[in-house]
């Protein structure tokens, strides 16, 4: 990822209600969820959140797919992670105790093995 890929990322994150769609799509899984779901999810009108949701994908922070009369909102994962890694990047400097705490927080929730985690 690139700098003003991660600026357009930030900027479309940098709302209360766009940060709490994306994190609902992301604990809603690949399999997302639709958008009247995603209003109550996050306590907005409908036409509040489709404003939102057209932030987010021009951004490229989520995707969308038709099934049926639904349109199906999903967390972009890749970009997600590419935006993660753009931060850590260069995040130890030949100290990898600075990054171990993130590192941490991150094999908690994402266990390998596809194991889940458990709070």
């Amino acid at each position: 990822m690139h700098e003003p890929q991660a600026l357009a990322a930030f900027a479309a994150l940098a709302q209360e209600h766009r940060l709490r769609l994306v994190r609902s799509l992301v604990t809603a899984g690949p399999d997302g969820m639709a958008s009247g779901v995603l209003a109550e999810a996050v306590g907005v009108s409908a036409a509040i959140v489709s404003h939102h949701l057209k932030e987010l994908s021009h951004a490229g922070l989520v995707a969308s797919r038709r099934e049926g009369r639904s349109i199906i909102y999903s967390a972009a994962y890749p970009v997600l992670s590419d935006l993660i890694a753009f931060l850590m990047r260069d995040c130890c400097q030949g100290r990898p105790e600075v990054c171990a705490p993130a590192m941490a927080a991150l094999a908690t929730c994402c266990p390998p093995n596809g194991e889940t985690a458990h709070a």
